[in-house]
């Protein structure tokens, strides 16, 4: 490691010691280029406890709102509603990062200035993700994130710093830019009790609790809209064991009301990802656990002494790879919790035949307009990898319709069971592809029921009758379309899924962006970024899934038209 490092590695480790956060059995070094610094263990901690952080050091909303610099200027543009939780926090990054005496410098000079994620790419990098969710999603985040930065940040850090005394201090772009991609790669959502993030002498302040409180939100909002991702639950509540994180922490006798709110944990954040974590984080509450009352802690995983030396990796949760590279800028080779979101755009619909009625139909029906398929459910189709997976095939139950026929006309699908894709997706295509028949005898059905019931139908009576009127094929074959214009998109202009292979099995990696060099020796093996190698591992897995659940719909919707569903 350079000395620099060396140096500001050390300037680090004096001010997490002067912060009260506890090194008992692991010690932070450099492992690459790629990584980073990480956590590894240095001595065997016998309450398998090595690293332990108050959380009074975490950069949550509250502390940048209780900050003496930050704090006024920052509540009255909060409570007027003109920067939420998130940008309170990536503001303060922002700003202590330009801030020539900050407190907060050995903690900042230790954290990444680049990153992998998709934001960050060159162009040759970049084009790589034409045709794929992450593209779209990163294009329009760009734009977003720019306009912000234009209309409120850029002034906003100005005054801020003029406020600090340097009249004279440039903030550009790239800073905000860099704040943000910190809080995005390396926030936790961590469970506090109520009465610290809201203390009793601030209730009267309480009217901010919706907009610190953190709910667990959706990536695929943000992905099948293109949006500036705004509800992930970052590194999230799937993955740490929170319920006993929770149950740990309301275990005395009176059980405190657990609230979620994001933010930083210097140290706990130096913790690389792995599949198979050695450590899971945990908050203790109490002081039970740790000696150190509201604090963060590593706990390792492994019943048996800890091999010197062996990095403490956390599990950031089951991530497919389009998760993994659009917001902590990595992907995993073959990830087992790959998955494929296919949606139907809205743009689409708004000019779909009787697309009012049909509206209010999937209302009704509480159907999806997209899903996630996961690659486990093709273990359960008719082609599954595995044999084994697939003898719970029967047992499923993702794909309930009330009684299926009220009339006796169209039986159960014999394929039933089989069928991979969600059936509040299905639902939606079913009632996108109605006829104008089909759709009259779904409002005669309804009303018939409303009439003899005398109440308004269920969604899964609704669902029913709109199987009834029109069974799946229309449904399938609109899926089956869906799937093959988003393999038309992947695969223009790189290929097909073996072109992507060929280029991986032929790559050198660099960590640097690749040169372009002469020769025609295709024996040669090409230079390629990080980036670049990893846009194009999430590119093919993608065709392979989309392949995969073509082939799945495809034989689905031949079975429906056999069976005259």
């Amino acid at each position: 490691m350079a000395s620099t490092e060396e140096a500001k590695l050390q300037h680090f480790l004096q001010w997490l010691q002067l912060n009260r956060v506890e090194l008992r059995g692991c010690e932070i070094k450099y492992c690459d280029s790629n990584k980073g610094f990480g956590i590894f263990y240095a001595n065997d901690a016998s309450d398998g406890i090595p690293l332990v952080v108050p959380l009074d050091l975490a950069i949550t909303p509250m502390r940048v709102l209780q900050d003496p610099f930050l704090g006024p200027e920052c509540r009255a543009m909060f409570e007027e509603g003109e920067v939420d939780d998130r940008l309170l926090m990536i503001l303060f990054l922002t700003v202590e990062r330009l801030r020539k005496n900050s407190s907060w410098k050995p903690y900042l000079d230790m954290l990444p200035t680049t990153f992998g994620t998709p934001l960050w790419f060159i162009d040759d990098e970049f084009i790589e993700l034409k045709g794929t969710s992450v593209h779209r999603a990163t294009e329009l985040q760009k734009k977003q994130l720019q306009s912000l930065y234009d209309d409120k940040v850029k002034d906003l850090v100005k005054k801020l710093l003029i406020l600090d005394g340097d009249s004279k201090g440039e903030v550009h772009f790239e800073d905000f830019l860099w704040a943000n991609s910190i809080f995005w790669t390396r926030a936790l959502n961590i469970p506090l009790p109520r009465s610290y993030v809201f203390p009793q002498i601030q209730e009267e302040q309480n009217s901010c609790i919706p907009n610190i409180i953190k709910d667990s939100g959706a990536f695929t909002d943000q992905i099948s809209s293109g949006n500036l991702v705004s509800g992930m639950d970052e590194k999230s509540t799937d993955v740490h064991g929170f319920e006993s994180q929770v149950n740990r922490g309301t275990s005395s006798s009176m059980q405190e009301e657990i609230l979620w709110v994001e933010g930083l944990v210097p140290g706990i954040d130096f913790c690389n990802h792995d599949l198979k974590a050695a450590a899971t984080w945990e908050v203790d509450n109490t002081g039970l656990k740790t000696g150190v009352p509201l604090s963060m802690y590593l706990l390792s995983v492994e019943q048996s002494p800890c091999h010197m030396q062996k990095e403490i990796s956390i599990s950031y949760g089951n991530k497919g790879n389009e998760e993994l590279l659009y917001l902590y800028g990595f992907v995993i080779d073959n990830n087992p919790d790959d998955y494929l979101m296919v949606h139907y755009p809205m743009e689409l619909f708004k000019n779909v035949p009787f697309s009012e009625s049909k509206g209010q139909l999937l209302e009704a029906q509480k159907a999806e307009m997209r899903c996630l398929l996961h690659k486990t459910l093709l273990d359960r189709g008719f082609f599954p990898a595995s044999t084994l997976k697939n003898e719970q095939n029967g047992k499923s139950t993702d794909h309930q319709v009330c009684n299926y026929s009220w009339s006796g006309q169209r039986k159960t699908p014999s394929y039933l069971n089989k069928l991979v894709f969600p059936e509040a997706f299905l639902t939606a295509l079913r009632t996108i592809s109605m006829e104008e028949d089909e759709l009259s005898r779904v409002s005669s059905l309804l009303e018939e029921l409303a009439e003899s019931g005398g109440r308004q139908p269920l969604d899964s009576e609704t669902r029913a009758a709109v199987w009834e009127a029109c069974g799946d094929s229309g449904a399938l074959q609109v899926l089956v379309d869906l799937l093959n214009v988003k393999m038309m998109d992947l695969e223009e202009g790189s290929g097909t899924e073996d072109n992507d292979t060929e280029l991986l099995e032929k790559a050198l990696m660099t960590e640097i962006p690749e040169q372009h060099t002469s020769g025609t020796d295709s024996c040669i093996p090409h230079k390629m970024s990080r980036n670049r190698w990893s846009s194009i591992v999430y590119r093919r897995g993608q065709k392979q899934l989309t392949r995969l659940f073509l082939k799945e719909a495809e034989h689905a919707l031949q079975l429906s038209l056999s069976e005259g569903n």
